[in-house]
């Protein structure tokens, strides 16, 4: 036998303060409590983006939160419990931190070896420093980016990782749900972008350091680079005469730089590209252009980012607290330029 457990959660006994503080904002057409959960039938209006924020304040300090989601034809204003947080441990970020700057000095260190312009150790320091800013630069963005939107966030988790790369990158554990579609709009695209233009300057410096020449190394091997890369070459272009271009190793960081953001804009599961196509074209089409994603990354080489985002696509994207007010017009232009940016990175991709 089963019996309907009594109504005791917080926001049951609120319901008054909360029907009050919703009636502030939204013209409420129907209110009742269903499964112990304050909801509101509620009518939408121009300035819903606006009046869910102001809400979402206001609930914050009493440990609530509102979902906003369109159910059949009704717009239902719904409003539950914070989930608890854990204190992140930043003993594991700086372990981890600590380990790929190993892993990324030591794969500099063997790039190095036959470039004979200087030491190795200075190599290995000149490549760490490169990728460590471009992986760093792109993580950061997005903790600045969760701050903004008052989202909490951890400090990066790097990974280390086994030459010719040194490092699987870096993560963010996002503890809580973005407010509305432009937050999660902001936070899947902040890395990439300035990942991206920290990859160009990368990218020009390793360029004027690397070298022309018409014999290539035994121990070479060819390497296709992304569009962004010949863009570059053709403006920057190194020292020397030749036909063949030998990288040096802060070059080769540089198209580390275009790799990395090429992988986090695939429309894919919970990776940045994933979250811009669940604000832009919702779950059902993000899901869709993952299983494209995990083809398109077996036919260029990508094998183990491929695995990975078959294990991310089984899990739906919970979207933003608000998945009902549009997203502004500005960040949809900005949607154009990640697909630009998305195409001038993209190469297959081949080891050194």
């Amino acid at each position: 036998m089963t019996t309907e457990p009594e109504p005791s959660q917080p926001q049951v006994t609120q319901y008054q303060q909360i029907h009050d503080l919703v009636q502030a904002e939204f013209t409420i057409e129907e209110g009742f409590i269903e499964h112990n959960i304050p909801t509101f039938y509620v009518t939408l209006q121009p300035n819903s983006k606006q009046a869910f924020l102001r809400l979402y304040k206001q609930l914050n300090p009493m440990g609530l939160a509102p979902f906003f989601r369109k159910r059949d034809d009704k717009h239902v204003l719904q409003i539950v419990p914070k989930p608890g947080v854990k204190p992140s441990r930043n003993t594991t970020n700086i372990a981890l931190l600590l380990a790929t700057l190993g892993t990324v000095f030591a794969t500099g260190f063997l790039l190095s070896l036959n470039w004979t312009q200087h030491n190795p150790l200075i190599g290995a320091t000149m490549f760490t420093a490169a990728v460590m800013a471009i992986i760093g630069a792109h993580e950061m963005a997005h903790k600045l980016a969760s701050n903004k939107h008052g989202v909490e966030a951890t400090y990066p988790y790097f990974i280390p990782g086994l030459p010719p790369i040194g490092t699987f990158g870096a993560v963010i554990q996002q503890k809580s749900m973005a407010p509305n579609r432009d937050a999660l709009f902001d936070l899947g695209m902040s890395g990439p972008v300035i990942g991206f233009i920290i990859t160009i300057f990368v990218t020009i410096v390793g360029l004027q350091l690397s070298q022309l020449t018409f014999t290539l190394p035994e121990n070479a091997s060819p390497l296709q680079v992304p569009l962004l890369f010949d863009l570059i070459a053709a403006n920057f272009p190194p020292i020397g005469r030749g036909t063949i271009l030998l990288l040096h190793p802060v070059a080769y960081a540089g198209y580390i730089g275009m790799l990395v953001t090429m992988l986090n804009l695939l429309p894919a599961g919970q990776l940045d590209g994933g979250h811009v196509a669940r604000v832009l074209l919702g779950d059902r089409a993000r899901t869709i252009l993952s299983y494209i994603a995990i083809l398109a990354l077996l036919l260029i080489g990508a094998w183990l980012m491929a695995i990975l985002v078959f294990f991310l696509v089984r899990y739906p994207h919970p979207g933003s607290l608000d998945d009902v007010s549009p997203l502004s017009m500005s960040r949809k232009l900005v949607a154009i330029a990640l697909i630009a940016i998305f195409v001038l990175t993209v190469a297959p991709l081949y080891t050194l």
